[in-house]
């Protein structure tokens, strides 16, 4: 083996293998050993201890010799493995780490444990995770929900402050009068009247301890929705209760502070409160985000689902929204959805915003999810 594989294998493999593997590391090479060593060989070495200035030293040592992205899977593996609850619960530790969405699904599962000190420390984290989501997912969804919501309420016969002038332009081109330098706009298109919202959204999540990336993906994609005037959004979580948080959607951060991961679930109860706030079933999208394990009574919720599609509720069920691969699900009632019609399936953020555009539309899901390459 070269030197290059040598010095990678002796890293990998710990002080164990020093006398094994003859390779001398530099100064640097031997800090990180030094880092991984405390974290991934912490069974025979002690790892970090409880020591608040060892994980700040730590904390800070992995910034130094890890990319990003290995650093948020470094302080992950750390907190499961270690145990290393003072990571999230002292200010001081809360400022070293590197803000991530597992971090703020983190500080949601502790929730009322986080001491008052770190509270205010712990909002900015979730601020700044808030602020990076938004600013990715915020564009794209406002584009494509609108977008589709304009094309469904065109009419031909717009008055004039609802012409759209882009589209009755370009529709009437060929109608363009080279004497006069204008178009004769024999076709006039405009979208109709947006003083009421054109559809009903309402997020249903599941918020037990495996839901929680959905839950915060939810919360920003809530946010961004309820500020779209076409579109009416509400956004009720659950586990064993049921917690009504549409007042919160114009803050994603006192949203998230008020979501308790964790807990069991009752899908019935959650169903049950979304169909008292249906009042247009026709012109509702009602978007089940969980796992479908049921710790209530599952015959009812299967009996309360299927009136909501009997009313004419669009229900969609998400089994996941976020990009961690293959979730865990109740497949015999995700088998009993599909046989309501209801598409079960997960999603990830960036697909989302188009999800989205075609439900409003009452364009065929099952189409839309075969040209994302998503199975139903």
């Amino acid at each position: 083996m070269d030197d290059n594989t040598v010095k990678r294998w002796r890293l990998v493999l710990g002080k164990e293998t020093q006398d094994e593997l003859e390779y001398t590391l530099t100064k640097e090479e031997a800090g990180i050993d030094r880092t991984l060593e405390a974290l991934y060989n912490s069974e025979k070495k002690g790892g970090l201890g409880a020591s608040s200035p060892n994980v700040s030293r730590w904390l800070g040592d992995i910034r130094e010799y890890f990319p990003t992205s290995i650093v948020k899977v470094m302080q992950q593996d750390a907190l499961k493995r270690l145990k290393l609850t003072s990571m999230l619960t002292e200010p001081e530790m809360l400022e070293t780490i590197v803000p991530d969405i597992q971090l703020v699904a983190n500080l949601m599962t502790l929730g009322k444990l986080i001491p008052e000190k770190t509270k205010a420390t712990a909002r900015e984290v979730i601020r700044k995770v808030v602020d990076q989501l938004i600013q990715k997912l915020a564009g794209p969804t406002q584009q494509a929900i609108t977008g589709s919501l304009n094309r469904a309420a065109r009419n031909r016969r717009p008055r004039h402050n609802e012409i759209n002038w882009h589209e009755t332009i370009r529709k009437n081109l060929k109608h363009y009068q080279p004497d006069y330098q204008t178009i004769i706009p024999e076709v006039r298109i405009g979208y109709g009247r947006k003083r009421k919202a054109l559809k009903d959204v309402v997020l249903c999540i599941d918020q037990s301890g495996s839901m929680g990336t959905s839950v915060i993906y939810s919360g920003i994609f809530g946010s961004v929705m309820t500020s779209m005037p076409a579109v009416t959004t509400k956004m009720v979580v659950f586990d064993t209760s049921v917690a009504d948080l549409t007042e919160e959607l114009k803050d994603p951060v006192d949203l998230l502070f008020g979501v308790q991961l964790g807990g069991g679930t009752d899908i019935h109860k959650a169903l049950s409160y979304c169909q008292q706030l249906v009042t247009r079933p026709l012109d509702t999208v009602l978007v089940l985000i969980s796992d479908l394990y049921e710790g209530g009574n599952e015959i009812e919720m299967r009996k309360k689902v299927a009136q909501l599609v009997d009313t004419g509720v669009q229900v969609i069920t998400l089994l996941a929204l976020n990009d961690e691969g293959a979730p865990f699900y109740d497949h015999k009632n995700a088998e009993f959805f599909a046989s309501l019609g209801i598409p079960v399936f997960a999603c990830t953020p960036d697909q989302f915003p188009d999800l989205m555009a075609t439900a409003l539309n009452k364009q065929d899901i099952a189409t839309w999810a075969a040209a994302n390459d998503i199975k139903i």
